[in-house]
């Protein structure tokens, strides 16, 4: 990346370094370059074809501001794919609200989410599942079945672009809900895994509540990583076999969780999380 070229732009869109996330689609790609635009609100991209860039924003709520031969333009993504873009430069992609990962850890308390009771991924829970996701700025999360989200915000929360792939309206409000509170973005699908369509290709899928069929959909996608999480002993070989027929190296573990409250262990459901990773 030219950064005298990238100052003198910085300069022109008004904005300082210290405020933007700056990333060379050449060296690393198109798909982790559109992985951080999705996931951060201010973000400079080099190397990219504004057009492709913009194609890939489908869905997340983003301006683009591009320099090229004929100056600077601030367009919405949708104007930007149908452009014909003279020897382009540098693209500004900006969130239309702000945000950032906040600090403070991971697998926070369960009542830091807005959630129905019993219907949120225990902190337990969250903490196998995010070291098996392994979320980080440039990579793509599904949270399917997210439920209220906490498994998709404390992604986004590590730097991940998250989709959140949830068929319940209350849920949706949730999982809005809980990103705002905590500071993130994640795009939200109302719709059941089987009708929702056109989505990016994810690096890492979680599956909440394990059911066959929807770890069936997942593992056909291709992700290198492949969590499910389920409380149904009757899940855990299909959902194990689901992975196994489509190339994963399985493992799982059973958590049994017994919560320090009040001077007393109180036990937590216990839980089944699977995860599967891509062999090579």
């Amino acid at each position: 990346m030219d950064v005298v070229a990238l100052h003198g732009f910085l300069t022109a869109v008004g904005r300082s370094w210290e405020s933007v996330t700056a990333v060379d689609a050449t060296e690393r790609g198109l798909r982790h370059a559109l992985n951080v635009c999705r996931a951060r609100p201010a973000v400079v991209v080099s190397g990219a074809d504004p057009a492709e860039l913009a194609r890939g924003l489908a869905g997340w709520r983003r301006t683009l501001t591009v320099a090229d031969a004929t100056g600077l333009s601030t367009l919405d993504p949708a104007d930007a794919v149908v452009r014909r873009w003279d020897a382009p430069g540098f693209a500004l992609c900006l969130a239309d609200g702000a945000w950032a990962p906040a600090e403070g850890g991971w697998a926070l308390p369960d009542d830091d989410f807005a959630h129905r009771t019993g219907m949120v991924a225990t902190a337990e829970v969250r903490a196998l599942a995010l070291a098996r996701l392994a979320p980080r700025p440039g990579v793509l999360v599904w949270d399917v079945g997210a439920g209220p989200g906490a498994i998709g915000v404390e992604c986004a929360r590590l730097g991940a672009a998250v989709v959140a792939v949830e068929r319940d309206p209350v849920q949706c409000v949730r999982i809005i809900a809980n990103a705002s509170a905590h500071g993130v973005d994640v795009r939200v699908v109302e719709s059941a895994l089987a009708d929702a369509t056109d989505l990016p290709r994810p690096d890492a899928v979680f599956v909440g509540g394990g059911g066959p069929d929807a770890v069936r959909r997942c593992a056909r996608v291709g992700a290198a990583r492949v969590v499910v999480a389920t409380a149904d002993l009757e899940h855990v070989v299909p959902a194990r076999d689901a992975l196994l027929d489509a190339g994963y190296e399985v493992e799982g573990t059973q958590l049994l969780a017994a919560r320090l409250t009040g001077g007393a262990l109180l036990a937590v459901n216990p839980v089944t999380v699977l995860w599967g990773a891509k062999k090579s």
